[in-house]
């Protein structure tokens, strides 16, 4: 990938797809899984490539991953293998820059949420769940509800700023505790 155009100090990789997002756009299983690895990793690895060498230069940058507690930080038996496999190579992705980057002027963090009201979950997710279901999945959670986008916005807008810069290398659950205790949802 060339060198892309103008100034970019904070690059968030927060492009992913989610199971039903994939089972739409490819039709075999083989595909699915491929389309997991090239866009929640490949895409990363390459804007990183692309992007590292002008905040270097510049004298400082951010690049902050955006995982999912599902692969990032804990296991979860029954989701889809190459959709936590891919969350988990972005939070080794981040622990890797973050160390050949120890002396350069550019932090590298990794954020995993855990369940965001997003579109993409409720697609993926609660959709699929008949009302009654898609309440109790939701009371199971930390704090019996979903994580709001806007809180998930407001910690990469601080991880954006220089004040964390102590953070370099941080692989950050923010899950409100999903993260600690997956089972609230994978025991059924």
């Amino acid at each position: 990938m060339a060198a892309l155009p103008g100034r970019v100090d904070v690059l968030i990789n927060n492009a992913a797809v989610g199971s039903k997002t994939v089972e739409d756009a490819a039709g075999t299983p083989q595909s699915q899984d491929e389309m997991f690895i090239r866009i929640n990793c490949l895409g990363p690895l390459w804007l990183k490539q692309a992007l590292l060498p002008a905040m270097i230069e510049n004298g400082f940058g951010k690049i902050i991953l955006v995982s999912s507690v599902d692969g990032g930080i804990a296991a979860f038996p029954g989701f889809r293998d190459s959709d936590g496999m891919s969350k988990a190579a972005l939070a080794f992705l981040a622990r890797q820059w973050a160390a050949e980057l120890s002396h350069a002027p550019v932090d590298v963090l990794c954020v995993c949420p855990g369940a965001v009201d997003t579109p993409m979950f409720r697609k993926s997710t609660l959709d699929p769940l008949l009302g009654p279901e898609a309440e109790r999945l939701i009371a199971r959670l930390p704090r019996g509800r979903l994580i709001e986008p806007q809180e998930i916005a407001g910690l990469l807008w601080f991880l954006a700023s220089p004040v964390a810069g102590v953070l370099h290398g941080a692989v950050i659950d923010a899950s409100m505790g999903l993260g600690a205790h997956p089972g609230l949802i994978t025991a059924g």
